[in-house]
């Protein structure tokens, strides 16, 4: 068994001296991962952290840590526990399973960028490949789903780091076998009383359904391991793809629907899905997905498409799609604050989601002038209506609206768009338009001037496309 564990693990080419974790539960699985990595740390010169996750949901749980540091202790391993407190989630069927993931995986991703590791071993074997083929065909899924687990992976949304390698070296290696070698070398573990609770999917198919697979198709477990193999080259294909296609259908942040309409429909949706995952989107649904395709290609060319997601909304304008926000904030609501810029390269506005560059004009570059700014009492705001900007002296003065639609800036984009100026009441002045530039008015060619700038605030944390 070292032999294969030592062979998945070489594949990651772990330098010497690297710091490499483990996820140790106590149970039969990761205690097994903890005596075969110890000896191919050892053997490999590095250091090996163990972390265990108090999830304080059975009385025995203060045990299983003290038995997890006293094992650790004999082995010589760094050990470091972490309680998680998973009292908000659901006490019923697989809402607590699912949080106790979500929050096991935060809290080693945690750990492991705590003590340098870059790679994270986890006790993940055949069986539990298995399992995880079984259900995801189950649930109606994909290629993707059926692809199971890598051997290793990032998982940035999971863990919260791009830079951390999951690794499961137990992956070829069947629960038989484990236990085996448990036995043969006294290995000691845990037995957690919830892997009996068939309340779980998981639980109900390892303990009712799995056996009787095994007996009608023995040796079932491989087969499904090579299914999940044949679905992993098939998902690295589609990848492939999707990048390829992508590439052609960009403009700029949005998709050009002309190049779309090239594609048939699997490819599209092949290429939604990518698009979606690159951008860190939730994978929606085959019929979402399909009616969401329907809706982009067949609406008319002057339609205000919106297509709402849990993550953002998918809108389309003039043959272009975008991802865009969600905002579900009235900018009504959302109070003009008055400033005093004192020099600062930049000022930022929370309630506005963005910053406010005043960046120094070049020497042929109009600019407003900087002293006379500095005197001034500003404000920033949404539009309210009716402002008016003259971009240059040899322009007419033309409507925000008008130049928002000039310049082909989207309608949705527009109520987000602050305005910058200064004067109070009836006398307030319009400096400047996000999305559009300066007015003319206030600006010179001489002494030490500057130009106003808009930068809305950086998007969220991306997933990957899987």
């Amino acid at each position: 068994m070292f032999d294969v564990f030592a062979d998945a693990l070489d594949a990651l080419a772990i330098p010497a001296g690297a710091d490499v974790a483990l996820a140790y539960s106590g149970g039969i699985d990761s205690s097994v991962l903890l005596e075969l990595a110890a000896l191919y740390a050892r053997e490999r010169g590095l250091t090996l952290h163990a972390f265990h996750i108090h999830h304080g949901l059975s009385p025995n749980a203060d045990a299983w840590l003290a038995h997890c540091a006293q094992i650790c202790a004999a082995h010589g391993v760094a050990f470091e526990a972490r309680r998680i407190d998973l009292s908000g989630a659901s006490n019923s069927g697989s809402g607590i399973e699912e949080a106790a993931r979500i929050h096991r995986y935060a809290a080693l991703g945690a750990l492991c960028r705590k003590h340098g590791a870059k790679w994270l071993l986890t006790a993940h074997h055949q069986d539990d490949q298995a399992e995880t083929v079984l259900l995801q065909l189950l649930r109606g899924t994909g290629v993707a789903g059926l692809s199971g687990m890598d051997a290793a992976n990032t998982a940035p949304t999971l863990l919260g780091s791009a830079d951390l390698t999951m690794a499961r070296p137990l992956l070829q290696i069947a629960r038989s076998a484990i236990e085996r070698y448990a036995q043969t070398h006294a290995v000691a573990h845990i037995e957690d009383e919830s892997n009996t609770d068939t309340r779980y999917a998981r639980n109900a198919v390892r303990l009712q359904v799995m056996p009787l697979l095994a007996t009608l198709f023995p040796g079932f477990q491989q087969r499904f391991t090579r299914t999940a193999g044949h679905a992993q080259s098939a998902q690295r294909l589609l990848i492939e793809l999707g990048a390829q296609d992508l590439k052609q259908c960009l403009q700029g942040d949005c998709l050009d629907i002309v190049e779309v309409k090239k594609l048939d429909a699997d490819r599209i949706d092949n290429l939604l899905r990518y698009w979606f995952g690159v951008r860190g989107m939730r994978m929606p649904s085959s019929a979402w997905l399909s009616e969401m395709r329907t809706q982009l290609l067949e609406a008319k060319a002057d339609a205000q498409l919106c297509v709402t997601h849990p993550d953002c909304h998918i809108r389309r304008h003039r043959d272009r799609v975008y991802l865009t926000p969600r905002r579900d904030r009235d900018v009504s609501e959302i109070a003009a604050q008055t400033f005093v810029w004192a020099g600062q390269r930049s000022i930022s506005f929370a309630d506005f989601e963005g910053t406010l560059h005043f960046d120094p004009a070049g020497s042929d570059e109009a600019g407003i002038d900087a002293q006379w700014l500095r005197e001034q009492s500003c404000w920033i705001r949404y539009r309210s209506g009716g402002e008016r900007l003259k971009l240059a002296p040899n322009r007419p003065t033309k409507s925000v609206k008008y130049h928002y639609q000039a310049m082909d800036i989207p309608a949705w984009e527009r109520p987000y768009l602050p305005i910058v100026g200064f004067g109070l009441g009836t006398a307030n002045i319009l400096l400047f338009a996000s999305g559009i530039g300066m007015d003319c008015a206030h600006q010179q060619l001489h002494g030490e001037r500057v130009r106003l700038r808009w930068e809305p605030a950086a998007p969220g944390d991306d997933k990957n496309y899987k």
